[in-house]
């Protein structure tokens, strides 16, 4: 994927799902960790401050609270050398990993929370425990995959995260520590919470988003449809009963019945939002099912097609896809005015070169910077060309190309990479620039000033595909690594509510 295209994804608000989406340039290494949460570095007040760990389409959840009363250690031991300590047992072990009963109180209660801010009624004690355990699940096994795949947040990382979402949220690091605190959560556990958020957007960028590609022919199709008129905006909201890889045909009778008699409910009056959080088996279920708003056109067409004659409110039949069975509701719908402006957009552009050298383990900060001085010195004495340079040293996509980055708009780069970049003249090297992703030297090749209204509409147009495209590829995804992953879920073998002092 190139840095062109994910810098200028992280410099968008809906960033997370279109991270293959446009551009063609070969080059990596620019784009902003953490901005492609999605959403969850908003920080209205602090019962809102973002919880990661949730889910990924649905960020937002609120801050853990305290945990609540301990139960009687169970005489299991704990898988992968998890230690459990004492009042504490296992609910359920995914793969070799265990997870506890007090991590499953602590978001049992953030998930209350959840639902009682949102004005849902809850559901009982065992559902809302049951749905919540098989969110925790689904995130387990994309943590382990994350792991196996070799993808590490390091603390350079999350701290550049922290600081954009203090300051997206208008706050600095301290208050933002002390309104997270003040909330419940302590500031340790929530930056964890983050790594463990980042952590998945890279794993989904890695596993489904580089995998979703959209053609030229389809955005021509896309262009051609799209005359005076913008597609409407559609609030939906959704309860899916899941079909797991591999469902026997009897039982895929018997979740239909399940989804048929959810419907049954839905219509005859029974509270939506309760209805998900008590039966979903969608992420976004402990939101009341509430998938959010968007253009129709990046909306998958089963879910488009199955609200089309549905006035806001009104709730479509059964439908199926490759995950099972979904109950669609349309919460609003409201026009989307006029097409949008494709006059000219004249805007100055630099064509540049960089070579980037990461850190990691074995390279340390200071390394990377030396080692760049260097290189630096050797090119400015005359011996190098800044390309072989590019081609022998730098650890980016755009190596082969002699770290040609091509031409660039603004705010297509994280910051630091462009207030670098735009001090210097045509011809000049700058001195070691650090950014999230390591240490850079850059090049200016040349400046000019470029129209880029069509590439703009062809970019807009092929990220209302890939969202398209990309929501169904993450989850069947997701379903297949939950499918194929051993779990044991102890929950129902535990006491019942009743016996528990909750």
């Amino acid at each position: 994927m190139s840095c062109k295209v994910m810098s200028r994804i992280c410099r968008r608000a809906v960033a997370l799902a279109l991270a293959a989406a446009a551009g063609s340039v070969a080059a990596q290494g620019l784009r902003l960790p953490g901005d492609a949460l999605n959403g969850m570095g908003q920080l209205p007040d602090a019962p809102d401050i973002p919880q990661p760990g949730g889910s990924l389409m649905q960020p937002g959840s609120p801050p853990q609270t305290s945990p609540g009363p301990m139960l009687t250690p169970s005489p299991s031991p704990a898988p992968s050398g998890r230690r459990i300590e004492n009042g504490d047992s296992i609910v359920a072990v995914v793969n070799s990993e265990a997870i506890t009963r007090l991590e499953l109180d602590a978001r049992v209660q953030a998930a209350r929370a959840t639902l009682a801010r949102q004005n849902i009624p809850l559901p009982d004690d065992r559902t809302i425990e049951r749905q919540v355990l098989e969110r925790m699940i689904v995130e387990r096994t994309q943590l382990q995959e994350a792991a196996q795949s070799g993808i590490k947040i390091d603390d350079f990382t999350l701290d550049r995260a922290i600081s954009r979402i203090a300051e997206d949220n208008k706050v600095t690091v301290s208050q933002m520590r002390d309104q997270i605190e003040r909330s419940g959560l302590p500031f340790s556990a929530y930056r964890e919470d983050l790594r463990n958020e980042i952590t998945l957007v890279r794993l989904r960028e890695r596993q489904v988003d580089s995998q979703v590609h959209v053609s030229e022919s389809e955005i021509d199709a896309y262009l051609a449809e799209q005359h005076e008129t913008a597609p409407p905006q559609l609030t939906l909201a959704q309860i899916l009963v899941r079909v797991p890889d591999g469902t026997p045909s009897d039982q895929v009778a018997t979740l239909r019945r399940k989804a048929d008699l959810l419907l049954e409910q839905a219509r005859g009056g029974a509270d939506f939002a309760r209805l998900a959080a008590a039966s979903s088996d969608g992420e976004e279920a402990l939101h009341g099912g509430d998938l959010g708003t968007r253009p129709a056109d990046r909306w998958p067409s089963l879910f488009v097609d199955a609200v089309a004659n549905l006035s806001p409110g009104g709730i479509s039949g059964v439908i199926q896809s490759g995950n099972g069975f979904h109950i669609i509701k349309l919460v609003d719908r409201k026009a989307g005015g006029n097409a949008p402006d494709t006059g000219a957009m004249p805007v100055q552009q630099t064509h540049a070169r960089h070579i980037l050298i990461r850190t990691s383990e074995v390279m340390t900060s200071d390394q990377a910077r030396d080692r760049l001085a260097n290189i630096r010195q050797r090119i400015v004495e005359g011996g190098v060309s800044f390309a072989d340079m590019a081609r022998q040293y730098s650890n980016d996509a755009s190596a082969p190309q002699g770290g040609d980055l091509g031409w660039l708009s603004p705010n297509e780069t994280v910051p630091e990479f462009e207030h670098a970049m735009d001090a210097l003249k045509p011809g000049e090297i700058s001195q070691p620039v650090q950014s999230p992703f390591g240490w850079h030297l850059i090049m200016v090749e040349g400046r000019r000033t470029q129209d880029v209204a069509r590439d703009r509409q062809r970019a807009a147009a092929r990220q209302a595909l890939f969202q398209r495209k990309v929501d169904q590829a993450y989850e069947d995804w997701a379903r297949q690594l939950r499918d194929r992953a051993y779990v044991e879920n102890r929950l129902d073998s535990e006491a019942g509510p009743a016996a528990r002092n909750n």
